[in-house]
């Protein structure tokens, strides 16, 4: 896939589905890719609902269940589709980003003996259904139902975030939930994210992301300035760290080497101040 005046079509130039929505704002330039499920139950009533005057949402591209994907927006345009939202320092990430809605259920409570979806009532069999916590959640939270993502929608994601990195040279892609963690829980724990991010980043997926500290850092044992710091925090000003996993602004981090005297230090950083090393 590729871009052509800011619209995806295929290698062999031929169009994505186009579907505009009417809820569109200026023009941005994105920095961003950021994965939404639905929270539906068919793409076609989603897209009929981003198309509709009265829903205010709408999001630069739908992926359907077999991998189908309709452009709602053009990517040089702002799409309604992230709300309220921050990450790092920019806030309202509809002007810095790209959304991707993929038709999917999302939460699912037990219900009869079946897995339902608490705003459509539809059930999915369990062959269809992830229990996880997410990682949003508290710790020791009981595990959830989350609609598993098909083979064929994970495969277009890629196909279509690596036209739009190429393209638009995005830095990351990130969930609803790390740039709305208290508010939205999508695309939810069934998402590889990891693995999607490695793929559209050009790492392996056994890599894991390297950055060095901008400045004196602590190191804390949860994610959020009121947990305690680690013995041998602050870091020094450019120790190396690896990325374990990131929820929101703050990121999970394995010190490098030895620092301050320590060995083997993981715990939680503000990613405000790492940046991205290449190895």
């Amino acid at each position: 896939m590729k871009i052509q005046a800011h619209r995806l079509v295929q290698d062999d130039g031929r169009a994505i589905d186009t579907l505009a929505s009417p809820h569109a704002g200026g023009t941005i330039r994105p920095r961003f890719l950021v994965v939404h499920y639905t929270g539906g139950s068919s793409a076609a009533g989603s897209i009929a609902w981003f198309r509709d005057p009265a829903s205010k949402v709408s999001a630069h591209l739908v992926i359907a269940r077999d991998g189908g994907i309709t452009q709602m927006v053009p990517f040089h345009r702002e799409a309604w589709h992230a709300g309220a939202s921050r990450w790092g320092p920019l806030t309202g990430l509809n002007k810095h980003s790209i959304g991707i809605e993929l038709d999917n259920a999302g939460y699912l409570v037990k219900s009869g003996g079946k897995w339902v979806s608490p705003l459509t009532r539809r059930s999915y069999p369990e062959s269809d259904v992830t229990v996880a916590v997410h990682k949003n959640d508290p710790p020791g939270s009981a595990p959830s139902g989350w609609h598993a993502y098909s083979a064929a929608q994970i495969e277009a994601v890629l196909a279509c975030g690596v036209a739009l990195f190429a393209h638009y040279e995005l830095a990351d892609v990130l969930g609803h939930d790390d740039i709305a963690p208290g508010r939205k829980r999508d695309p939810g724990p069934d998402f590889p994210m990891e693995s999607v991010r490695a793929r559209l980043l050009g790492r392996a997926d056994n890599r894991p992301e390297r950055c060095r500290t901008t400045a004196r850092l602590y190191v804390r044992d949860g994610p959020g300035p009121g947990f305690a710091a680690l013995p041998g925090t602050p870091l020094p000003l450019g120790t190396e760290v690896e990325v374990l996993t990131k929820q929101g602004a703050w990121w999970q981090v394995d010190v490098v080497g030895e620092v301050n005297g320590v060995m083997d230090l993981v715990g939680w950083s503000h990613s405000k101040y790492l940046e991205q090393i290449d190895v």
